[in-house]
């Protein structure tokens, strides 16, 4: 079975101007993967990582104690690497890591650590999520926040770590999406599911449908459209919604789906991450074959203009993404 380094290798030729740097970047991702994985499976057996911190990041939100041990792992990893010129969290704003080597880094990454990190207190799946961009600003100088505004068609590569039944690291580098499952008996990550195809349409839509009298007219109409009774479009779906945008997302890749967080009245704007949330998984869906749209537009293509900036979120197999985004063009 081929292994996430050896694959890493073996694909490296197809990025020549990388020289090695990317390639660095993933390893780097791999032993954050490990580390996390090994620390979310001793959860009941300690306090350090479970509960409440009561620290609140810069968005004014409580911070699990797991999300500062996972943000401060990554951080850690890729300062070590010196392969990365700037690390932006959700947890925090952007660091320029300002060292020779830092300067003159080519890439920044930009990560929520730990995704849905109030789940873990009761053992549920939670994630990781990554996005690598070029940098912009001139080499041999310190990061500047435009490296870290591009419009997410502009990401290098993108991914995810699921700490579920099984851990599992899924990334592309814009040719396909290839997913690593973990063998902790081995201590490596091996090719599970090479080229996930997600499917064209499905049967599950995700969504919090506890906040439904806040949604748009659009949302609300597609919902009931989902819960109608049709042969030929094999409805009624399936309701399933876990709470961890990574561990619905990635049902949804393998099964095929929709996956829904709009703006609503106490979220206006949304309340999913565009730069940490919605443009990896973008990225993902794409070059699986699925779609991503804030309703109206393609997220690829959306100029960010804030750091934690949010923004709706409809993500998933392309029919229903579209069927979605129709009934919010019709009601808007």
């Amino acid at each position: 079975m081929k292994t996430l380094g050896q694959f890493i290798v073996e694909k490296q030729a197809e990025y020549p101007n990388a020289k090695g740097e990317l390639s660095g970047i993933l390893s780097s991702i791999r032993l954050v993967a490990k580390v996390i994985h090994r620390d979310i499976n001793k959860a009941g057996l300690t306090n350090n990582i479970i509960g409440n911190s009561g620290v609140e990041n810069v968005q004014g939100e409580v911070q699990m104690k797991l999300d500062l041990f996972a943000h401060n792992t990554m951080k850690q990893a890729l300062i070590a690497r010196e392969e990365v010129a700037g690390f932006a969290s959700e947890e925090e704003n952007f660091v320029a890591f300002d060292t020779e080597r830092g300067r003159n880094a080519k890439y920044v990454i930009l990560t929520d650590p730990l995704d849905g990190s109030s789940n873990i207190d009761v053992n549920v799946a939670v994630g990781t999520i990554f996005s690598i961009y070029r940098r912009v600003s001139p080499i041999g100088t310190p990061v500047t926040l435009e490296d870290f505004l591009q419009p997410g068609h502009r990401q290098v590569a993108a991914g995810y770590i699921v700490y579920g039944s099984s851990t599992m690291l899924v990334y592309t580098t814009g040719n396909g999406v290839n997913g690593f499952t973990y063998d902790p008996s081995l201590g490596v990550f091996c090719l599970s599911h090479e080229n996930i195809q997600m499917p064209v349409t499905g049967k599950i839509y995700s969504i919090n449908e506890g906040q439904y009298l806040k949604f748009p007219l659009g949302v609300k109409k597609y919902i009931k459209y989902c819960q109608e009774e049709d042969k030929a479009t094999q409805r009624p779906y399936t309701s399933r919604y876990i709470g961890s945008l990574v561990s619905d997302f990635h049902r949804n890749l393998l099964k095929g789906g929709i996956y829904i967080y709009p703006s609503a009245t106490n979220y206006p704007n949304g309340k999913l991450r565009l730069l940490y949330e919605g443009n990896p998984m973008a990225f993902l869906a794409e070059q699986a074959g699925g779609l991503a749209t804030d309703g109206y537009q393609r997220i690829l293509d959306l100029q960010p203009t804030e750091l934690h900036q949010r923004s709706p979120l409809f993500v998933g197999s392309k029919e229903m993404v579209e069927k979605a985004q129709a009934f919010m063009r019709e009601l808007s």
